[in-house]
């Protein structure tokens, strides 16, 4: 089976908003997740750094400071190279940005970093609930950066009244009105919305092995594990024998139903030269990574979950419902709208990152089809 891509998560928000909380959250409640963590600082994450996640050569951090202020992406694109390496064995990597980090040119640099073993896992941003407001004012950029957020999370809700809760929700809603968006106390997200659960669990033999990071945590700190201390988040899925419209599942994966964090799985596409191999797909927040894998015996079919928080599952269900149907044989363009997701590693490296259309920069706003003025093509924001 071919090794998934090592999500690449960015974790950003305003100075005291609460992401290093959430970061130690989640690595508290890993569930055998092995992550790696690319910080600024490791004085408030109660981790030997040298464990981190078992990465060959320790915690790799970026030169010159924070990542905002690096302007040389080598740095990243090595980190990432190196923790997302195979011999890693990692399930996910977080990225905890500086507090006065551009959101965009995080996104940028770590989208030109990933190569074929790692994959771009979106944007979180944390806000401070209580001070969203003056932050507002003093900040306005700050609702820039909500609006590119794959997720929101409204943290320290505890400390504010309903009316105040209203309005915050509000304002995440009017800078990014699709994004999922979780309302939290002490940052507790569900790891299992950032990324899927460990590919390979250790086997307690008794025996000598490295300790992920919850059980590293645990061993100094009191965890209640029960379902309380997580913010819920929603799926839905479909699951059918049929295949799917090429173009409409673009049109799916680059703008996805609202409240959708992450789609994933496979797709059997029936046409000559793609009905042998499934189409693996990943997206985040309307950036599309596609891989190509052999069926191995298993009989061809189409299998994909929206994964999300406040999301509208009878527009997902819909949506999903949508992407169904036999591809027309006459349309020999309609294909590329899937493949143009296809990396290609081996001709792009970090100083040829390739084209923002090429990483899904611009999500269905660059239509590859030669006869764009189909008018069934990818439709124009």
């Amino acid at each position: 089976m071919t090794r998934r891509p090592v999500p690449v998560v960015i974790l950003a928000g305003f100075l005291g908003a609460g992401k290093t909380t959430l970061l130690n959250h989640v690595l508290s409640h890993a569930d055998g997740r092995r992550i790696g963590v690319l910080v600024n600082d490791f004085g408030s994450i109660n981790v030997d750094a040298l464990l981190v996640s078992g990465a060959a050569g320790g915690t790799l951090t970026l030169e010159n400071g924070c990542m905002c202020c690096t302007t040389d992406a080598d740095g990243l694109g090595e980190a990432v190279a190196s923790l997302s390496a195979p011999r890693a064995g990692l399930d996910a990597i977080l990225i905890e940005a500086s507090g006065i980090a551009e959101p965009s040119a995080l996104i940028r640099l770590v989208l030109a970093a990933c190569g074929p073993t790692a994959s771009y896992g979106g944007l979180v941003y944390v806000i401070d609930a209580p001070a969203l407001t003056t932050t507002l004012d003093e900040f306005p950029a700050i609702a820039g950066h909500i609006a590119i957020a794959d997720l929101v999370v409204c943290n320290k809700a505890d400390l504010v009244d309903d009316a105040t809760l209203d309005r915050v929700r509000a304002i995440v809603v009017e800078a990014n009105p699709t994004a999922s968006s979780l309302i939290v106390t002490d940052a507790a997200v569900d790891p299992g919305l950032l990324f899927d659960e460990a590919a390979h669990r250790p086997v307690d033999d008794g025996g000598a092995r490295q300790l992920s990071f919850d059980e590293l945590l645990a061993a100094d700190h009191d965890h209640d594990h029960d379902d309380h201390l997580h913010a819920a988040f929603t799926s839905t899925a479909l699951q059918t024998a049929d295949s799917v419209d090429p173009r409409r599942l673009a049109r799916f994966l680059e703008r996805p139903p609202t409240g959708a964090y992450r789609i994933k799985g496979e797709v059997l596409i029936d046409l000559p030269g793609h009905r042998d191999r499934a189409h693996v797909i990943q997206a985040v927040g309307g950036i599309v990574r596609v891989s190509t894998a052999p069926w191995s015996g298993r009989v061809p079919s189409t299998s994909l979950v929206v994964i999300g928080a406040g999301l509208d599952v009878d527009e997902a269900d819909a949506a999903l419902a949508g992407v169904v149907g036999a591809p027309d044989p006459a349309d020999a363009h309609g294909i590329l709208h899937v493949t143009r997701y296809i990396a290609e590693p081996s001709t792009r490296s970090i100083d040829d990152p390739g084209s923002a259309e090429q990483w899904g920069l611009q999500p269905g706003g660059v239509d590859s089809d030669p006869s764009a003025d189909d008018a069934e093509g990818v439709d124009e924001p």
